[in-house]
């Protein structure tokens, strides 16, 4: 058993609320530590630490700011393995995935180490006679981000990197499942020669939230959770004053077209919907094959896959989908596939009944992979996001039909065709009301150097995060124009200029 508390001004804060959550370890389902839950005074500390600490960093050279985030990186890839390993210890993804979680939001680290290119203004050399005009970008003072328990290392990351190395300081509120990744971010950017109170830690829960949410110090919040949240979020700190992003659900769609090379789409549907235990926004919940001969044939193809899943604890090296983050969690998603049968569905793969019999894992919160056929747009369980193991599919007749689905769903967050036809592709792309879209790519989650963000009820708010949306969000614009009078211009000094001159 452990304990989790805080971290502010460079160092572990104990929590003095006495109120506590469990932390438990998915794949064994007991509970293997606690973590502190913040009362509204002790998240006030916390800002008030992180407001002391802009003053100073946001005056900071932007070239001692970059050094920083270039020590960060070569700290984040020495610690990579130690970071995956918590991480899977208590999400329950496997440790290739962890890995991989802990490289999507390093990546964003390496691109923040740009930031002296990433924050120039721009200048406009004699405007009018005798007077020029130039823009600058400079932070907005202390931000907030509050992130999800499906990407503890990724998401803190894609946040803070960009936030800090624009000058602010930052106060992270961590998912209350998984929070030792978090913590260990904290020391990471104290080895990497972050000045204290730069980078916070605060853990707790919606009475936190709400601090941050209305807390006239903090000038942006970012956020990423489910919509009911994100909207809750939006509403909450924008009716306070504070700039907001704030990423929410999804349902997101791969169309399959009759030429598509249907071995390569079997292999993007099992890694795409089952991955993570589809415990992520960005997973392919719906497939949409155009024609019934490709319906059909999918299901044969896919069937014998999804039975053979191998399911495990988070770090068997052969696993290929570990448990859900909680029992309660599961208890959703069993509830989202008992509901599609009622509504009609076809349950051509049952994952609900699934028991892993490993000595010691016998309790974790798994799930086989399911797999449900004939859904039809009017049904809930297809309207509404499952965030587990389950793939839906609807069957189309024609591109057109296809198309429309995603785009007139409420969420918007991303999709996907399979196509050997770029007319076909260049028309979807076009056509879609979807904020990231992937051609014959299963995971259209965008590369450091661009911006992540959907449409809709995805997503809420003007501007996406990381890449150069997320450099905007957190910097604000100071244009100067400027006129120096003539002033009497001495002849010439042959002189070396000194100290004493």
């Amino acid at each position: 058993m452990y304990d989790i508390h805080h971290y502010a001004d460079g160092k572990i804060v104990e929590g003095t609320s006495g109120r506590f959550g469990n932390i438990f370890n998915p794949s064994t389902g007991e509970v293997q530590g606690r973590v502190a839950l913040a009362s509204k005074a002790e998240v006030e500390g916390v800002i008030a630490v992180a407001e002391k600490a802009a003053e100073s960093w946001g005056r900071e050279s932007v070239v001692k700011r970059a050094r920083v985030l270039q020590n960060l990186v070569h700290i984040l890839y020495r610690e990579k393995d130690a970071l995956a390993e918590a991480l899977s210890r208590e999400h329950g993804k496997v440790f290739s995935d962890a890995q991989g979680d802990v490289q999507r939001g390093l990546e964003v680290a390496e691109f923040a180490q740009g930031i002296p290119h990433l924050i120039k203004g721009e200048f406009s050399d004699n405007v009018s006679t005798g007077i020029d005009m130039y823009s600058m970008r400079k932070p907005l003072g202390v931000v907030a981000g509050i992130t999800p328990f499906n990407f503890p290392a990724m998401i803190p990351l894609w946040m803070s990197t960009v936030a800090i190395a624009c000058g602010n300081a930052f106060v992270l509120k961590p998912s209350e499942r998984d929070p030792s990744v978090p913590m260990m971010l904290a020391a990471c950017w104290k080895e990497a020669g972050l000045p204290d109170g730069v980078f916070n830690v605060v853990n707790g829960d919606k009475e936190s939230v709400d601090t941050l949410c209305t807390d006239p110090r903090i000038k942006a919040v970012s956020f990423v959770g489910s919509t009911p949240i994100a909207q809750y979020v939006y509403a909450t700190g924008t009716a306070h004053g504070k700039r907001v992003q704030a990423m929410g659900g999804a349902k997101n769609h791969m169309i399959i077209m009759p030429d598509a090379d249907l071995d390569q789409v079997a292999d993007a549907l099992i890694g795409a919907a089952y991955g993570s235990a589809g415990e992520r926004c960005m997973a392919i919940s719906v497939a949409v094959p155009v024609g019934k001969a490709v319906a059909d044939k999918m299901i044969e193809m896919l069937k014998p896959r999804v039975e053979a899943l191998k399911v495990g604890h988070s770090m068997d090296p052969l696993a290929e989908m570990g448990p859900l983050v909680t029992a309660e969690h599961r208890a959703k998603v069993k509830g989202y596939i008992d509901l599609a049968e009622q509504e009609g569905s076809k349950l051509v793969v049952d994952g609900r009944s699934f028991q892993y019999n490993m000595q010691g894992f016998e309790k974790g919160f798994y799930m086989g992979g399911s797999l449900l056929d004939n859904v039809k747009p009017g049904m809930r369980s297809y309207k509404e996001e499952i965030f587990g193991p389950t793939l839906q599919i609807l069957r189309t007749e024609s591109f057109d039909e296809a198309a429309s689905l995603p785009t007139i769903h409420e969420y918007g967050n991303g999709t996907s065709i399979f196509t050997r036809d770029g007319d076909t592709a260049r028309e979807y792309v076009n056509r879609v009301e979807v904020g990231m879209v992937g051609v014959n790519v299963p995971i259209p989650v965008p590369l450091a150097f661009h911006s992540f963000g959907g449409w809709k009820n995805s997503a809420f708010g003007d501007m996406n995060q990381h890449g150069l949306e997320g450099v905007r969000f957190y910097t604000k614009v100071k244009t100067v124009t400027s006129r120096w009078p003539t002033g009497i211009r001495s002849g010439a000094e042959f002189v070396i200029p000194t100290l004493n001159g």
